[in-house]
């Protein structure tokens, strides 16, 4: 495929070097749907790691870009200087519409409702969910097309991971697809093609509409499961939870975004990543295919080369020092995990796919310290399990098309990817 993404690198490099360093914007999400953002970070590792920006969002205003991955550690650790409240994004919520989530509490709130929903994540409930996953994942990629283009993000990427979600639920299956929707709307900026208008007000009219849609759904499902015994589903968790049970309904709004998202977009992003990278690398392809044992370490790979969250907000709680710059109480601070995975003085040829390389876990897509991803080992039992029963039936993917990236800077994912499988096994 000839997609002329070497013309496209240089044009995005000559744009990031071109502009004056003080007017570079991470969180444009233009430089995302453009796939042009990795030269921007590269300047700002080199000239410029804890960078001042100030975004034309009024919600978002100025904010500290940290990028390097051992300041971003030195952020990510340290919960006592830097506050997860009131949200993990840089737009500031709305007075009338805030939703609180344990993702963006501290402790001792936040380490008492994570423990709630923890065990089915815990190695036991995987154990049991692996032949589950795998029945399903293998029924999905039987029913993909031999020798026609379909969209893989939607036919695999979606189906899968919604599946798993609706499993973690115990969600109605026939209607398991609304979770895609409000995930999507969750994260989406009005801009983003994902509601009717493109008008601010309007698409947060909008918004407001479908997860309180979402919200009345769910409370339907608490109330069956408030008034059973206790089950090991995600919702029964959250009912019967002493930290969690007398939530109000915005708070378990919040958490259920939280959960929606975390179980759905990022691990879909990450099937779609492996498919572009594996079809971009045909050379990691083939050790792949040559010896089966390095898929855990190709899964990890792509987990860091994809980062299917580019950054995580925090705010400062009182000055410190990072960088050579003061940041001030009160300020906005972005750890950009995008581009801390990419950094050369950590990150041996950060830029290139390795399947196997050495230290494979060593990135920051899970977070670290008490916030890190309380599902990462679901999300690399799914793509593990995609990828032995792919290689089982399929000799090759192969990308037909450019893909259509997600239009947002905290979500870094495909709208779609156009593939063809030639032939089966």
């Amino acid at each position: 495929m000839d997609d002329g993404s070497i013309d496209l690198k240089r044009a995005a490099r000559e744009a990031a070097y071109g502009m004056p360093l003080a007017e570079i914007n991470p969180s444009d999400p233009e430089i995302f749907r453009t796939d042009s953002w990795a030269p921007y970070f590269e300047r700002l590792r080199a000239e410029d790691p804890v960078h001042w920006s100030v975004s034309p969002d009024e919600e978002v205003g100025g904010y500290w870009s940290v990028t390097k991955f051992n300041d971003i550690m030195a952020v990510d650790t340290d919960h006592a200087a830097f506050s997860s409240e009131p949200t993990i994004v840089l737009p500031d919520p709305a007075e009338d519409f805030t939703l609180p989530m344990f993702i963006a509490m501290d402790p001792p709130k936040h380490d008492a409702q994570r423990k709630t929903v923890s065990p089915i994540v815990a190695g036991a409930n995987l154990a049991k969910m692996e032949p589950v996953i795998r029945e399903r994942a293998a029924a999905i990629l039987d029913d993909c097309p031999i020798g026609v283009e379909f969209d893989w993000v939607d036919k695999v990427s979606i189906e899968l991971t919604t599946m798993t979600l609706a499993t973690l639920f115990d969600f109605p299956w026939e209607d398991r697809r609304k979770l895609t929707r409000w995930s999507d709307v969750a994260t989406a900026a009005p801009e983003s093609g994902v509601f009717s208008s493109t008008d601010p007000e309007l698409a947060e009219q909008e918004r407001r509409a479908e997860l309180f849609e979402c919200v009345d759904y769910f409370m339907r499902l608490w109330n069956e499961r408030v008034n059973a015994p206790p089950a090991s589903d995600l919702i029964s968790m959250l009912a019967h939870g002493e930290s969690t049970r007398d939530m109000d309904r915005m708070e378990y709004l919040g958490n259920l975004i939280l959960l929606i998202v975390g179980g759905n977009d990022t691990t879909r992003n990450t099937i779609s990543g492996s498919v572009l990278a594996l079809h971009q690398n045909p050379d990691q392809d083939r050790k792949l295919r040559d010896n089966l044992g390095l898929i855990p370490s190709m899964v990890s790979e792509t987990i860091r080369w994809q980062t299917p969250l580019a950054y995580m907000r925090r705010s400062a709680n009182r000055d410190f020092e990072l960088g050579g710059k003061t940041i001030k109480a009160g300020d906005k601070v972005a750890m950009w995990y995008v581009s801390g995975n990419r950094d050369e003085e950590v990150i041996a040829r950060p830029n290139d796919y390795i399947i196997d390389r050495e230290r494979v876990r060593q990135h920051l897509s899970f977070g670290f310290g008490i916030h890190r991803c309380v599902g990462n080992r679901l999300a690399e039992l799914q793509l593990k399990i995609i990828w032995e029963e792919i290689i089982k039936r399929f000799p090759k993917i192969e990308v037909a098309g450019r893909p259509t990236f997600v239009n947002s800077s905290f979500v870094k994912g495909y709208e779609k990817l156009p593939v063809v499988i030639p032939t089966r096994n």
